[in-house]
C-alpha cells in the first residue's frame, strides 16, 4: 500500500487574522510508494475533500483538486481553499475532517493513497473571522454578556476587539455563545475585553509551546535536556530523550554558575579529601582524549598538533614543558575554544574568575575552598614526569589564562590559596564555568 504521512494536516495561516482572515489552510504531507520509498521531485495529483461529522461517510462540504510537486525529501506543500464554497463553510456547526486522495503515477486522477485527519483548532480560528462583522452599541445598563462567539480566540486577537463599535442598540447577535465567556464594554459601546474558557494563555518560560486538547489550550511541559525530541505520546506532545544539563551550583556573591563537581568526578565533594570528588587531571589545552585519566599511560613524544591522536600523558623534562611543540596559546579560549573539555555551554574559567571566587571564601586556604559553594577538594596533581602527587594535601585548578610559556592555576593547601604559574605538561583539575 502506498503511504502518505501527514506532517501538519491543517495549519491555519494566521497573517492578519482579524483585519482580513485568509480563507486558506496550509497542508503538508510526506509521500511514499508501496515499497516505502520517498516519492521525490515528482508531480502528483491530489483530491482534497472536507467532510462534516464523520471521517468516512460524512457529507462532503468542499472539494478541490491540485497537481503539486514533491520536494527532494518527498514533502508536498499545498494551500487548500482556492475553490468557490470554502469561505462559506460554517466551521462552528460541527466536526470536520480533511480527506486527501493522492495519485503518484499517471494519470494523476487515479488515486491510490488516502488520508483522513480531523480538523481541530483550525475551524475555530476560521470561525473567529465572524467577529469582524459584529457591530452596534451594547446597552450601558447591562454591559456584560455571558456569551461570545470569540470563545476560542487568542489574547493577541482579543485586543483588536476594542475597535468594534456600532450605532444601534441590539446590533450584536450573541445567541448560542459559550456561557463560560463574557464580553465587557467600555465607553461608546466598544468592547473592552473578552474572558472565559478556551482563551489561549501566555507562557511563563522561554521555549514553552501550547496545544489544543479539544476544549482548552495546554502548555507542553518543557525540558532542559540538550537534543530532546518532541513526540506524540498518547495524543499529547511530549519532550523525550536528550542529554540532561550538568548539575550546577551558583555563587550568590559573584552570580557565576559552575559545575558542582570537578570534571570527571562522580560526586560533589563531601570533604576536602573525598577521593570520589577528585576527578580527572588535564594537561593544559588538551581535550578529553583519555590522557586525563589518572592512570593513563605516558609518552615522551610531544605532539605537533592540537590533537595528539592518542590518550597518553605526554611527559617533558625541558623548557618550555609543554605537551605540544610548538606551543599554542589559543587553546581553551572560550566556550568554542579548541579542545574545550567542558560540557556544552561551559568552559574553562579565566584566572580573574577564579580569583573572584577565591575572594568570597571564608578562609584563604583549603578549608575556605571546601566551605565555598564550589566545594573544591584537594585533588592533587600530576607532574611533568607523569607521577601523581599531593593527593589530599593540595588542590591545583587550571584557568584558561596564558602567561609566557606557562598557564595560570589556582593552588591551595591547608595554609594558603594563591594564583600561580604551572607548566602546561602538568596534570591539574578542571572546574567548568557556565558561559553566560
Amino acid at each position: 500500500m502506498n503511504k502518505l504521512i501527514t506532517l501538519c494536516a491543517a495549519l491555519l495561516m494566521t497573517a492578519s487574522l482579524w483585519a482580513q482572515a485568509p480563507q486558506k489552510i496550509s497542508y503538508q504531507a510526506v509521500i511514499r510508494n508501496n515499497s516505502g520509498t520517498l516519492v521525490t521531485n515528482t508531480q502528483i495529483g491530489m483530491e482534497i475533500n472536507i467532510r462534516k461529522s464523520d471521517p468516512s461517510s460524512g457529507t462532503i462540504v468542499y472539494t478541490e483538486t491540485q497537481t503539486p510537486t514533491t520536494n527532494a525529501n518527498g514533502l508536498v506543500s499545498i494551500e487548500i481553499g482556492e475553490e468557490v464554497g470554502f469561505s462559506s463553510i460554517n466551521w462552528a456547526s460541527g466536526t470536520y475532517y480533511i480527506e486527501t486522495n493522492t495519485a503518484i503515477v499517471a494519470p494523476l486522477t487515479t488515486y491510490t493513497i488516502k488520508g483522513v485527519s480531523q480538523l481541530l483548532s483550525v475551524p475555530y480560528a476560521l470561525h473567529s473571522k465572524t467577529a469582524e462583522s459584529i457591530s452596534g452599541t451594547i446597552l450601558e445598563t447591562d454591559p456584560t454578556y455571558t456569551k461570545s462567539q470569540a470563545a476560542n480566540i487568542t489574547e493577541t486577537h482579543i485586543t483588536n476587539l476594542n475597535n468594534l463599535s456600532g450605532t444601534n442598540t441590539g446590533d450584536q447577535d450573541l445567541s448560542g455563545l459559550a456561557t463560560t465567556t463574557s464580553v465587557t464594554t467600555g465607553l461608546n459601546g466598544k468592547v473592552d475585553k473578552v474572558t472565559g474558557k478556551g482563551l489561549q494563555t501566555n507562557g511563563t518560560a522561554a521555549g514553552e509551546m501550547q496545544y489544543w486538547n479539544g476544549s482548552t489550550w495546554i502548555i507542553v511541559t518543557t525540558t532542559t535536556n540538550e537534543g530532546a525530541t518532541l513526540q506524540m505520546i498518547g495524543g499529547v506532545p511530549t519532550w523525550t530523550g536528550g542529554t540532561p544539563p550538568p548539575p550546577s551550583v551558583t555563587n550568590p556573591t559573584t552570580g557565576k554558575v559552575w559545575m558542582d563537581r570537578n570534571l570527571g568526578a562522580t560526586q560533589v565533594a563531601t570533604s576536602s579529601t573525598d577521593a570520589a570528588s577528585y576527578g580527572d587531571l588535564y594537561q593544559w589545552g588538551r581535550g578529553a582524549d583519555g590522557h586525563q585519566i589518572r592512570t593513563s599511560e605516558t609518552t615522551t613524544t610531544s605532539s605537533t598538533t592540537d590533537n595528539p591522536g592518542h590518550g597518553n600523558f605526554v611527559t617533558f623534562q625541558d623548557t618550555p614543558y609543554d605537551w605540544r611543540s610548538p606551543q599554542n596559546d589559543d587553546l581553551w579560549q572560550g566556550v568554542n575554544g579548541v579542545n574545550n573539555p567542558c560540557p556544552k555551554g561551559y568552559r574553562l574559567p579565566t584566572t580573574v574568575e577564579l580569583d573572584e571566587e577565591r575572594a568570597t571564601w571564608s578562609l584563604p586556604n583549603s578549608e575556605g575552598a571546601f566551605a565555598s559553594p564550589l566545594k573544591l577538594p584537594m585533588a592533587g596533581g600530576r607532574g611533568s614526569n607523569g607521577s601523581l602527587g599531593n593527593l589530599g594535601t593540595y588542590g591545583y585548578y587550571w584557568s584558561s589564562t596564558v602567561i609566557g610559556t606557562r598557564s595560570l592555576s589556582l593552588i591551595f593547601n591547608s595554609s594558603v590559596a594563591i594564583n600561580s604559574h604551572s607548566w602546561r605538561t602538568d596534570g591539574n583539575s578542571v572546574r567548568c564555568i557556565k558561559d553566560l
